[in-house]
């Protein structure tokens, strides 16, 4: 069983940054086959998708994190990660990492919460 294990998130003031990272374990060798891709849930609305990284490094983002969030990926140590700048109050959300391999699996981190406030 592939468990997520996210981290990174807290209170930032707006324009600042921050950088989560989700670790994967229990893939036995198999996460670079894995879409990775971080997914938001703001409040009251429905869990989008934040930016993705495919196993052969093809990014796709949402296009309101563009140019602003980058994601990227760590095959040996089985991490992805998130780097977040220019935050604004539309990005407070919880955040959630996912593993994706099509037909297959598809894993859930449990989530942090990332808050944009001053």
């Amino acid at each position: 069983q592939v468990q997520l294990v996210e981290s990174g998130g807290g209170l930032v003031q707006p324009g600042g940054s921050l950088r989560l990272s989700c670790a994967a374990s229990g893939t036995r060798g198999t996460f670079s086959l894995y879409t990775m891709g971080w997914y938001r849930r703001a409040p009251g609305k429905q869990r989008e998708l934040v930016a993705t990284i495919t196993r052969g490094g093809t990014t796709n983002y949402a296009d309101s994190v563009k140019g602003r969030f980058t994601i990227s990926r760590d095959n040996a140590k089985a991490t992805v990660s998130l780097q977040m700048n220019s935050l604004n109050a539309e990005d407070t959300a919880v955040y959630y990492c996912n593993a994706f391999l099509p037909g297959t699996a598809n894993y859930w981190g449990q989530g942090t919460q990332v808050t944009v406030s001053s």
